[in-house]
């Protein structure tokens, strides 16, 4: 399947001006091609390709609405790592494994205060694109832990942290939830401040596991731990 992103508003598709491009100059297809257009919302029209001099349209054959997302739905509050690369790595891959909704955390030891954030969702939709996904995920901007904490439900809120000495559960003891919402700290972890706030505001402790691993490592780890569980 060749999958461009696009608008679907009721029978009028239009393939994003960036995508016509990559289509016409890049690819280099030709009149006729089987193509698809997703809007990330859900709706894929499909149909064949029309190239008119610079301009990439789709000929609609069918439009489906309304396809299903994936279960349950996975929402990563990470802190940016220093080194941008690193961050950019775990998007991709959180997004290929099926993650709904990320938030870059702002905590007391995040050294990145800024990010990108254009750059990071269009490597999200070509992540989507990638690997077939109609429902994109929501990317949202750095945000700080105590803002983010206003705004979640702690019953389905996690915190992974290295902290031994304190009280963590299994992550293969977590229960099956429809929503689930995990916290991954920056470098260095979380302060113990921080986990102590977090446990006041009724968020869960986990171990990922006896290995200390890297920021965006976690968040795969985390990512890849949902998508084994979805439906």
């Amino acid at each position: 399947m060749k999958l461009f992103y696009g608008e679907i508003e009721g029978n009028a598709v239009t393939i994003n001006d960036e995508e016509q491009q990559h289509i016409v100059k890049v690819l280099r297809m030709k009149n006729d091609e089987a193509i698809h257009v997703t809007d990330g919302k859900g709706n894929l029209a499909s149909g064949k390709l029309m190239i008119e001099g610079k301009k990439a349209h789709i000929e609609v054959d069918e439009i489906k609405n309304n396809l299903p997302d994936f279960s349950p739905k996975l929402h990563i509050a990470i802190a940016p790592t220093k080194n941008i690369d690193r961050i950019e790595f775990f998007v991709e891959k959180a997004v290929e494994m099926g993650i709904s909704e990320i938030t870059f955390l702002q905590t007391e030891k995040t050294e990145r205060k800024n990010i990108n954030l254009d750059k990071i969702k269009k490597q999200a939709i070509a992540a989507s694109k990638q690997s077939l996904r109609f429902h994109f995920p929501i990317i949202n901007d750095v945000t700080k832990i105590q803002d983010f904490l206003k705004n979640i439900d702690p019953e389905h809120t996690f915190v992974a942290h290295c902290h031994e000495n304190l009280e963590r559960t299994e992550l293969n003891k977590i229960p099956r939830l429809t929503n689930i919402t995990f916290l991954i700290g920056p470098e260095g972890d979380f302060s113990e401040k921080e986990i102590s706030f977090l446990a006041e505001n009724n968020i869960k402790a986990v171990s990922l596991g006896s290995q200390r691993l890297r920021t965006e490592t976690a968040g795969i780890f985390v990512a890849a731990w949902n998508y084994n569980q979805m439906i």
